[in-house]
């Protein structure tokens, strides 16, 4: 992080944007590595199982685009304060009444699907402040809020052995508190907040085919990396025979090797240009899935193959958005809505097809091999629109980014 960065915009809203994405995406995915215990108490399917970790995805994915929405017309900050009100609401009424239902666990989980929606916050709370050729670095050090997952992975299964899982989703309530103080006295909307857009303006964002590109890319980089923060400690119990706590632990080690490279994703972007650097993270994340596919003998050998999966998913979410506020800078609220409602759609797929998959097939095999799939043709796609984008929007001309 150059001296040039650090005067570039407001470095305590970039802090404050960061803890707010971190402690949000703790809790968002935190039904995954509680999933073992709960499962156990609940008996519930396999596929309720998958269903229940993916719920929180899905309703963070959708609420994203109405955070979006919220965004440009109330600001970041305000949305993102109401937005953890709710969450540490919901975290507090379900350790406070209990969950004994399969019924009541997915309620929690659409609650839990409000703090996955701060996507669509933190990111415009700190784009708004940096100028396009730090777009890269200021987007990956607030994305890399996604480390939260490891917290979750790391904590969770050990404090539901220790407490009951119930309780844990009490805990789970206190570190948020804490952040959102913080945030109510760090965080502060930039000056040069875009004017406020009918709906109809919103909609004619999608008559861009950009946007769904974009959508498409990140709904497998962001996907895949939030698919499997929530499936893997199932995973690794499941087919590894694993304790909940080292699986959570084997969970973590993946996530935080996805979450820590972000912003070197980012940074790497904006050096050598998000087209290039996305396109070897795709590869790289299609071959590791695949080898993964292929149903691997020991616990170690399939965590040798998940964590360069993951760390090419989270350098890819930390590319994908060094190049949409370059195409969409005066639509980010409403974009990084969508773009980050399909990374949760994404998520939500490989989250309920891997649960589907061992239900229906007695592995998670085609679960994988269809996401790697998914992958490549993930960089089939971009190699297919490169040429257009570096000659009109990221021409030399139009921005001094690479593209």
């Amino acid at each position: 992080m150059n001296k040039g960065f650090l005067q570039a915009g407001h470095l305590p809203t970039l802090i404050a944007a960061f803890l707010y994405f971190d402690v949000s995406f703790m809790v968002w995915v935190l039904l995954g590595p509680l999933a073992v215990q709960i499962a156990a108490d609940l008996h519930l399917s396999p596929a309720q199982k998958g269903l229940m970790v993916a719920v929180p995805v899905l309703a963070g994915a959708l609420l994203r685009v109405v955070n979006g929405v919220l965004v440009d017309r109330i600001g970041p900050k305000r949305t993102g304060a109401i937005g953890q009100m709710i969450v540490i609401l919901g975290l507090l009424a379900a350790w406070w009444f209990g969950v004994t239902t399969y019924a009541q666990i997915l309620l929690v989980g659409l609650a839990l699907g409000v703090a996955g929606s701060a996507f669509a916050v933190a990111l415009p709370l700190a784009s708004r402040w940096y100028p396009p050729e730090h777009q890269g670095t200021a987007l990956g050090i607030a994305g890399a809020g996604n480390s939260g997952t490891v917290f979750a992975a790391l904590f969770a299964p050990g404090l539901a052995l220790a407490f009951g899982w119930n309780a844990v989703l009490g805990l789970a309530a206190l570190p948020l508190i804490l952040v959102f103080l913080v945030y109510l006295a760090m965080a502060k909307d930039a000056p040069n907040r875009p004017a406020a857009k009918s709906l109809a303006e919103y909609a004619a964002v999608l008559r861009n085919p950009d946007a769904w590109w974009f959508m498409v890319f990140y709904g497998v980089t962001f996907g895949g990396f939030v698919g499997l923060a929530a499936s893997l400690t199932i995973y690794f119990n499941d087919v590894y025979g694993l304790s909940p706590v080292v699986a959570g632990y084997f969970t973590a080690a993946c996530v935080f090797a996805g979450s820590l490279v972000r912003p070197i994703g980012g940074a790497l972007a904006d050096r050598i240009g998000g087209v290039r650097s996305l396109s070897v993270m795709y590869a790289v994340a299609a071959i590791a899935l695949g080898i993964v596919s292929l149903g691997l003998p020991s616990a170690w050998l399939a965590l040798a193959a998940f964590v360069p999966a993951m760390l090419a998913l989270g350098m890819g979410n930390g590319a994908v958005f060094q190049l949409v506020p370059q195409r969409f800078r005066a639509e980010i609220g409403v974009m990084t809505g969508l773009v980050g409602m399909t990374g949760g759609i994404g998520g939500f797929y490989l989250a309920s097809s891997l649960g589907l998959s061992k239900q229906y097939t007695g592995s998670y095999q085609a679960g994988f091999l269809v996401f790697a799939a998914l992958a490549a043709l993930a960089l089939v796609g971009l190699t297919g629109v490169k040429r257009r984008w570096r000659t009109t929007w990221g021409a030399a001309a139009v921005t001094t980014a690479r593209i």
